[in-house]
């Protein structure tokens, strides 16, 4: 009955999804190209806030626990687990005061309005995963500019995401290169819990009534010792994960 009932609600998700889009690619164009990065920054917050409230019609809620006092003066590498598209407008809007920019692969660049206009013009890397060494330097451009700009970095460290919400083996190499490359930054691990289950059913219809839950453990600082940061910050976000904890 929950299926069925997905199928009309997922059609109308589809169309006010698809309409902001629409709206705010010029908006984001105007306020890039006329007003600067900030309004272009806030534009973007904006996108990724109408984007959350299109799920509301699928009966999506959201909790985003953050109990920390997050300076916004550093440089920050925000590192979640990864379970769906979902994943990312509550990150962006939540943590906007920190400027998040996201490790993307490049095919996400073209041909989708507002999102390919953000990645490639608002920050963030676009990295080809056939292509190891593109992949790598732009990592480390990233990492670079955020440490000069004192802004944030998103990294999906599992490399592609879950299907089951079960967490996947973390990938150094991009988290690592991150912390190389902004030595002053704190790391902050964020739990996603339920997004997985907006694709529960596959592309169409999307899952209905789900609350996503994002959980910000304690930041840490980046030192020398990359491995045991790496390892703490793995720790900390499969502990926040309760499909995990129920296996």
């Amino acid at each position: 009955m929950q299926k069925l009932l997905a199928y009309p609600l997922t059609f109308i998700y589809i169309i006010f999804f698809g309409l902001c889009l629409l709206v705010f690619h010029p908006i984001q164009w105007v306020c890039f190209n006329i007003f600067g990065y900030n309004a272009h920054r806030m534009s973007v917050a904006f996108l990724n806030l109408s984007l959350m409230r299109c799920t509301h019609i699928l009966g999506t809620t959201y909790d985003f626990n953050n109990p920390y006092d997050i300076p916004t003066d550093r440089p920050l590498i925000i590192v979640p687990n990864h379970q769906s598209m979902h994943d990312i407008p509550p990150i962006v809007w939540f943590m906007r005061k920190h400027h998040p920019k996201f490790v993307s692969k490049k095919e996400l660049g073209k041909g989708i309005p507002s999102v390919s206009y953000n990645l490639r013009h608002g920050g963030s890397v676009l990295i080809d995963r056939n292509d190891s060494r593109q992949a790598l330097s732009e990592i480390a451009k990233l990492g670079r500019y955020i440490e000069e700009h004192k802004r944030s970095a998103v990294i999906f460290p599992e490399g592609t995401r879950s299907r089951t919400g079960h967490p996947k083996p973390f990938k150094a190499t991009g988290l690592k290169l991150l912390m190389k490359n902004s030595p002053s930054a704190l790391v902050v691990p964020i739990s996603i819990n339920n997004s997985w289950k907006m694709l529960k059913y596959g592309k169409f219809p999307n899952g209905i009534g789900n609350h996503i839950t994002f959980q910000v453990h304690e930041p840490i600082e980046v030192n020398s010792n990359f491995d045991a940061v790496l390892a703490e910050t793995e720790q900390k976000v499969i502990s926040g994960i309760t499909s995990f904890k129920s296996k």
